[in-house]
């Protein structure tokens, strides 16, 4: 129950709490004194190197625990070399890390219960992503270079070392959007639904095996694979929403 309020409370406060942003050892956060939360928040010189983003920051003698990575908090950051985030945050906003970082690898504390809308787009050198055990809302069951929606089973962030697993039913929009690295896709017979943009912007893609359970396939889901030689679509398939393989010349 606690942790219940808790994420409520990060979930609501940019409606209903003033927050002061403020640079403590070159992190910048929204402090939100009404409830001792810190979110942490974009740095109008972008982030560089390697940050690690603490349980808790003390300003002004009062403690602060840090609970969220707040919308386009890392957006952009081209010379960001690692993340390591504290096990007390619960959110990461939409666009946290979209864009042009040099992360390699990001592992996704447990205690995170939610993931906003293209969180990691755009992260072109990742190879590594895991979340950790013991979270109830997401995973990276067997090792697969994913996060996966557990009560769904939705595929919802990728990476060119990602494999998509046999137990994966759905790959969420924009699951691996702006993956250059990515040469092949072999989706499983388990899978029933490819979500917009999904592959979209995959310039490296060449090959894709689409299983015979797919029935339909989101819009822009294939857009700008321009490398891509030949799409066989199964039988199951029933919906192609539009510009779904556009400029796949």
């Amino acid at each position: 129950m606690k942790k219940q309020l808790l994420l409520l409370v990060v979930l609501i406060l940019p409606l209903i709490a003033s927050a002061d942003a403020v640079e403590i050892n070159g992190i910048y956060y929204n402090l939100y004194t009404d409830f001792n939360v810190a979110e942490v928040t974009s740095n109008p010189n972008k982030y560089t190197g390697s940050i690690v983003i603490p349980e808790s920051v003390n300003y002004n003698n009062v403690t602060y625990s840090v609970m969220s990575i707040g919308n386009e908090a890392f957006d952009n950051c081209s010379d960001l070399t690692s993340i390591t985030i504290g096990s007390s945050v619960t959110s990461i906003g939409n666009q946290a890390f979209d864009g042009y970082s040099k992360l390699t690898s990001i592992k996704i504390p447990n205690s995170v219960t939610s993931i906003g809308d293209a969180a990691f787009n755009e992260c072109f050198g990742l190879y590594s992503i895991k979340v950790e055990a013991g979270n109830a809302i997401y995973d990276s069951r067997d090792n697969c270079n994913a996060i996966i929606e557990t009560a769904s089973n939705t595929l919802l962030y990728g990476c060119k070392n990602t494999r998509i697993l046999s137990s994966v039913t759905s790959i969420g929009d924009g699951a691996f959007y702006f993956c250059r690295g990515l040469t092949s896709v072999i989706i499983p017979n388990s899978v029933k639904s490819i979500g917009e943009s999904a592959f979209n912007c995959c310039f490296g893609l060449k090959t894709i095996t689409i299983g015979n359970s797919v029935t339909s396939i989101g819009d822009n889901a294939f857009f700008y694979c321009y490398n891509l030689t030949s799409v066989i679509i199964p039988n199951s398939v029933k919906s192609i929403g539009k510009n779904a393989f556009a400029k796949c010349i």
